[in-house]
């Protein structure tokens, strides 16, 4: 629709559809019960409270980047568990796998989203609210199988979701111990983590460590070489405090290492995701 863009939600006070308008401004409405919070948040999940003007890159590609985007902002969307529960979906498979069996799972378990998104033939329509933490603590075994989420996975989400409030309570205190409650939670390590806080708390310096892809794009793009992790952690020590925006900016510059070789077979050990 446009320059619009449209988030469902589960607020602490009850499901919201937000509509962004994009333009000169940002212009905002917003229908069902969390409407309230979610308008009171946006300015927050812009980027508001994102401060970079310490941030000084000394790389050409960086600059460049910086330059064509200058009003670029990690935002916060001040929902841990919003951003937890795909984040370990999302866990040692390929996207195409977490998004399918995350899609299945929220549309079987959530709630239909308020306004038009009940509306036939709106942009929106169609579009469901995750479930609470207790909603996806009650998913039975077979349909996490059915979603091509196996027991490790499902088993590290619903322990989780039985500490949910805890959790919301890290954006309360420093981004560092942020980071070390959520590690301190069986099944989520550094990957996980920063997925979350790079979503929830805004954590510029929240890099994707140990994704597939990301230590690859960011060392081609800073050193010319696509390396290991390890090496992207070196080549990203000079920028700690910032190491999630210099992995923006390097993702929107588009430099990607070549693909080699047949793509992944994706696995078959559990049932076909619909």
């Amino acid at each position: 629709m446009g320059n619009s863009w449209f988030r469902a939600l589960s607020t602490p006070i009850g499901p919201a559809l937000v509509q962004l308008d994009e333009g000169r401004e940002i212009v905002a409405r917003a229908w069902g019960a969390g409407t309230d919070w979610a308008l009171e948040q946006l300015p927050t999940l812009l980027g508001d409270h994102d401060d970079p003007a310490a941030f000084r890159p000394d790389h050409p590609v960086l600059r460049e980047v910086q330059r064509r985007v200058p009003d670029m902002r990690v935002g916060r969307t001040e929902a841990v568990w919003e951003a937890l529960a795909p984040a370990i979906i999302e866990q040692k498979v390929t996207g195409r796998e977490a998004f399918a069996g995350f899609r299945r799972l929220v549309r079987r378990h959530g709630t239909a989203a308020p306004g038009p998104a009940r509306e036939p033939g709106h942009p929106a329509h169609g579009m469901f609210c995750p479930p609470e933490p207790t909603g996806w603590a009650r998913i039975p075994s077979w349909e996490w199988l059915k979603a091509g989420v196996e027991p490790a996975r499902s088993r590290t989400l619903v322990t989780a979701a039985r500490r949910a409030d805890a959790l919301e309570r890290t954006l309360c205190v420093p981004l560092d111990e942020a980071d070390r409650r959520l590690r301190s939670l069986p099944g989520i390590g550094p990957w996980t983590s920063a997925e979350v806080r790079q979503r929830a708390h805004g954590d510029p310096d929240a890099w994707s460590d140990g994704d597939y892809h990301v230590p690859g794009m960011i060392t081609l793009a800073l050193v010319g070489e696509a390396l290991d992790n390890d090496a992207a952690r070196e080549v990203l020590e000079p920028y700690r405090g910032h190491r999630y925006r210099v992995q923006q900016l390097v993702e929107l510059a588009g430099i990607r290492p070549e693909r080699r070789g047949p793509r992944r077979t994706l696995p078959t050990h559990l049932p076909t995701v619909i």
